[in-house]
């Protein structure tokens, strides 16, 4: 719960609403006051995560499947950031969302693997292989 700005008493109660903001009251000293809007804030986890993707070959569109963060707004990270990355024409990246024991079944099969870069990173708690390949014409 809020405490009162002027008193600091967390005695207060509900008092209307004033610009869609909710209005509080302090039972203690009859202070008014509002509490600022803290807007949606997103974890830097998520932002960190998305930039890494962006860097290893993946699109917007798939950062926002991935990550469930808008492809905007993931544009905008990488141009605040000034992000750039090369554009290797010749490989293509494919990415797997995978738990511990998937990931260790993948890597038991060396076909997988071979020929191709491989990269994993965490995602909450399961694991994102992605692996970029030669394209063969």
């Amino acid at each position: 719960m809020n405490s009162c700005p002027q008193c600091q008493s967390t005695k207060i109660i509900k008092s209307g609403i004033i610009k869609n903001r909710q209005r509080y009251k302090c039972k203690d000293c009859n202070y008014f006051f509002t509490v600022n809007k803290l807007g949606k804030s997103i974890d830097k986890y998520y932002v960190t995560k998305a930039l890494q993707l962006y860097l290893e070959g993946l699109s917007y569109r798939e950062i926002e499947r991935i990550l469930g963060v808008s492809h905007v707004t993931v544009m905008k990270w990488v141009r605040k950031h000034n992000i750039n990355r090369s554009l290797q024409s010749d490989y293509h990246p494919t990415y797997k969302i995978l738990n511990a024991n998937e990931l260790a079944k993948y890597f038991s099969d060396r076909n997988n693997i071979s020929g191709a870069g491989v990269i994993i990173t965490e995602l909450g708690d399961k694991f994102m292989l992605i692996k970029w390949e030669r394209f063969r014409d």
